[in-house]
């Protein structure tokens, strides 16, 4: 399964210039691990974080310009960083699978004329095959909507990126330099709405499987939005297969499990048991007005409870197990604040249950979590923990927690993270 090796992020709100794990030309730094998570004090950018992988997947499916504004962004200017007139940009460094060649994929957003949000650059790019070093060899670029794409999987050619988009002409002329066989898998690309990703309207063609594939794994990440309030509604009875952003469909993936999946809603209940006592058994019933509702029956009681009458706790790990349990796994899970409404206890449990399934053999989802929660962090690696910390300049900045060799050593001797973090040592120095 694809798995980001790194991001990054820049001119979007506190978030100037953060960068999180390898880049094609930062080789020298180490991959994200299958499971990351971000810790910080209150107001360091955090939920800043988790929504620039929102942003992301939203200007995917709306498009920038509606991106800018959706989830209580306030538009470009609200979401670019104050004082800066560079575009927002981002790059995910990111493989297909463990043996694949690395692509890299940059997005820059930026201000036309009439101060609406529009993509000013676009690019996707690959070293060629034994390629080890160099510039990687770009298959698509765009500036402005206007650019070359490489079908099928050659790889492409080198060429000046920094081109301005109005010398369009002679950005062509430099591209067709090159040997007629490559020529004749190069598709000169020119959009209608330069406000939408090339990714979306070139990934939908067959002759272009790399586009599609980054933009299909694009398509499939899951950013929680989960509330309990949304999982205690009452859906129309029918199965569905995946867990939304919200959960409010819930009990229409019980309802799912119960039909296509048992043994595996029987090891999720096993597992809920033991996590939150007294729970004996978890299904659903179907109304007369078509309602679906989620039963869950305790040991001392004869009627069962519904969802309504469950505590967000309860709720929440119900979901996050259901979503780990999933046929199809989406490639990246994002979290934030996972350990909200849940008694601490269960936090250093669920984080091993994420890791579980992250590093599992079959390559489950990459997890990315935010959290300001020692109890959770108990459980984690030094190189799994970045520190994200806010400078006097307003911005941000992120480091690993691995790069102190004292907190290395500590933890070596068995002293939990959380426990390091929670008496400052993970603090900058």
């Amino acid at each position: 399964m694809a798995k980001i090796e790194g991001f990054q992020i820049r001119n979007f709100r506190a978030l100037r210039d953060v960068t999180l794990g390898k880049l094609w030309n930062m080789q020298a730094a180490s991959p994200l691990t299958p499971m990351t998570v971000v810790i910080g004090k209150n107001g360091v950018g955090k939920s800043t974080l988790f929504d620039a992988f929102g942003f992301l997947a939203d200007c995917l499916k709306a498009g920038v310009e509606e991106a800018c504004d959706m989830r209580g962004r306030g538009g470009f200017e609200r979401i670019r960083s104050q004082g800066v007139q560079e575009p927002i940009g981002f790059i995910v460094y990111y493989k297909e699978d463990g043996n694949a060649r690395p692509i890299t994929y940059e997005l820059e957003i930026d201000l036309d004329r009439t101060g609406r949000p529009f993509v000013s650059k676009e690019r996707l790019r690959q070293r060629r095959s034994g390629q080890t070093r160099g510039w990687p060899f770009s298959f698509l670029i765009l500036n402005s909507g206007k650019g070359v794409a490489w079908k099928g999987e050659l790889d492409g050619k080198q060429i000046d990126e920094e081109r301005r988009a109005d010398d369009l002409d002679a950005f062509l002329r430099d591209l067709f330099e090159i040997d007629s066989e490559e020529s004749t898998e190069t598709e000169v690309v020119e959009l209608s709405d330069n406000r939408k990703l090339g990714i979306a309207t070139l990934g939908s063609l067959k002759q272009h499987p790399r586009i599609s594939a980054f933009r299909q794994y694009i398509e499939g990440w899951y950013l929680s939005y989960f509330t309990p309030d949304a999982a205690r509604g009452l859906p129309l009875a029918g199965p569905q297969k995946h867990l939304n952003l919200h959960g409010d469909n819930l009990s229409n993936v019980v309802q799912f499990m119960e039909r296509e999946h048992k043994d595996k809603l029987k090891r999720i209940l096993s597992r809920i048991s033991e996590r939150i006592p007294g729970i004996d058994r978890i299904d659903t019933r179907k109304t007369d007005d078509g309602r679906l509702l989620l039963r869950f029956n305790d040991k001392g009681f004869k009627d069962p409870f519904y969802a309504q009458q469950m505590s967000d706790g309860t709720l929440k790990v119900f979901a996050y197990l259901l979503l780990l349990e999933d046929p199809t796994p989406p490639p990246f899970i994002c979290i934030e604040e996972p350990e909200n409404g849940l008694y601490h206890k269960l936090l250093e449990i669920l984080a091993r249950e994420f890791r579980e399934h992250a590093t599992g053999r079959k390559g489950g989802s990459q997890v990315f979590i935010t959290t300001h929660q020692p109890y959770l962090v108990d459980a984690l690696d030094p190189d799994e923990v970045w520190v994200l910390e806010k400078g006097r300049d307003g911005f941000s900045s992120i480091r690993r927690a691995n790069h102190d060799p004292i907190v290395q050593n500590m933890v070596k001797e068995g002293i939990p993270l959380g426990g390091l973090w929670y008496s400052d040592y993970l603090d900058a120095r």
